[in-house]
C-alpha cells in the first residue's frame, strides 16, 4: 500500500509535522505576551551574504556562519570586567594601567637611588671627621699642641747638633778630636739614660701624700709614664725613709704591705717623691691634665704636690748589668 493510500484512509502513520509559528486569527498578531515580533529575524537564521547564491547550499550541508567565533572579542572577555569596560569606552585604555605601573616603578627607583646617595654622602662625611679630636676638650688640645711644639724644638736642636758634628768630623785635622768629643758626649747621654751616671738640671720634685687610700703602684707608674711622655730625661724615686731608687726603662713597681712600694725589689715607705730632670712647664702640664695623675690621686683622697727645681739632682745610680755574651766592638 502506498503512502498516499495510508494518508487518505487514515490507516498509516501520520506524516511528521514541521515547526509552525503559532498565531491567532488571520491577519492578527499572536496574542501571547512572550511571542516574538514577527518582523524580527530569528537569531538562528543565517545572515544573507551579498553576492552569494543561496541555491548552491540546497544540495549540501549549510554552514552556520553565526557559529564563527570572534577571537578579538573573546580575548577582551578573558581579561575580565575591567578589560571589557575599557573596550567599550567606559574607562581608560588597557595600556593606561601598564603605563601607570611603569611610572610608579620609576618613581620608586628614583627615591631609592636618592636615599642611597644621601647615605653615601653621610658616610663619607662621618669618615672624614675625626671623632677623637672633636670630642677632646680645649685644655687637652692646648696641652697636646704645646707638647708637639716642644718636641719639634728639641728635634730641631738635635738636628742642628748632629749637622755640626758631621761638619767637624769632615774638617780634616780636627776630625779626630771632634770624633773623640762626640763619642764622649754620646757615652754620657747613654750613661744618664741607663742610670749609671748622675745628672743635674732643671726639673720638678713631685711628692705623693696618701689620704684615705694608700698611694698605689699603678698611680706612681702612671706618673712616671706621663713624665717620660713630657720629655723627662732622668728621674729617681725616694721614700720617707730616704731610700732612693733610680728609675730607668726596666724599673718595675709593686704594692707592698702597709701602703709601701716595692721598686726594683727595694721597699719604700711613704710619702714618695719623684725627682725628675726635664722641661718643668711641659711636665707640669702633663701631670695636671684632666683625668691624669693629680686628678686620680685626689679622687682617692690623696694629694700631689709639684715643685719647680732650677737644679734638680738625680744622684741615685743603677747597677750596670753584667753581660755574659755581648762584648763591645773595638
Amino acid at each position: 500500500m502506498s503512502s498516499e493510500e495510508h494518508t487518505e484512509t487514515g490507516t498509516g502513520w501520520p506524516q511528521p509535522a514541521g515547526p509552525v509559528r503559532p498565531s491567532g486569527p488571520a491577519g492578527e498578531p499572536d496574542p501571547r505576551p512572550e511571542a516574538p515580533d514577527p518582523d524580527e529575524l530569528s537569531p538562528l537564521a543565517p545572515e544573507a551574504v551579498p553576492g552569494r547564491d543561496e541555491s548552491s547550499d540546497e544540495g549540501g550541508d549549510r554552514v552556520d556562519e553565526s557559529a564563527t567565533v570572534d577571537l578579538s572579542r573573546a580575548a577582551v572577555d578573558v581579561d575580565g570586567p575591567d578589560a571589557g569596560a575599557s573596550s567599550q569606552g567606559d574607562g581608560p585604555p588597557v595600556g593606561g594601567s601598564s603605563r601607570a605601573r611603569v611610572s610608579s616603578a620609576g618613581v620608586m627607583i628614583a627615591v631609592l637611588l636618592a636615599l642611597l646617595g644621601f647615605t653615601l654622602a653621610t658616610q663619607l662625611k662621618t669618615t672624614s671627621t675625626d671623632p677623637t679630636v672633636a670630642a677632646t676638650r680645649q685644655e687637652d688640645l692646648v696641652r697636646i699642641l704645646y707638647d708637639l711644639n716642644s718636641r719639634e724644638v728639641r728635634l730641631r736642636q738635635d738636628i742642628a747638633t748632629l749637622e755640626e758634628s758631621q761638619r767637624q768630623l769632615r774638617s780634616g785635622e780636627q776630625g779626630r778630636q771632634a770624633a773623640l768629643e762626640e763619642a764622649t758626649r754620646r757615652a754620657d747621654e747613654l750613661g744618664i739614660l741607663a742610670g749609671t751616671l748622675p745628672a743635674t738640671g732643671p726639673g720638678l720634685a713631685v711628692r705623693f701624700q696618701a689620704g684615705e687610700k694608700p698611694i698605689s703602684a699603678s698611680r706612681v707608674l702612671d706618673a712616671v709614664q706621663e713624665l717620660r711622655g713630657a720629655g723627662a730625661e732622668a728621674m729617681q724615686i725616694s721614700g720617707g725613709d730616704r731610700a732612693t731608687v733610680r728609675v730607668i726603662a726596666s724599673t718595675y713597681f709593686l704594692d707592698g704591705e702597709g701602703g709601701s712600694l716595692v721598686v726594683d725589689g727595694r721597699r719604700l715607705t711613704g710619702p714618695f717623691t719623684i725627682t725628675v730632670i726635664g722641661d718643668p712647664a711641659t711636665m707640669r702640664t702633663a701631670l695636671n691634665i684632666p683625668g691624669g695623675v693629680v686628678a686620680s690621686v685626689a679622687g682617692d683622697g690623696g694629694t700631689v704636690i709639684v715643685e719647680d727645681r732650677e737644679a734638680a739632682e738625680v744622684s741615685a745610680l743603677h747597677a750596670p748589668i753584667k753581660l755574659e755574651h755581648a762584648r763591645p766592638v773595638s
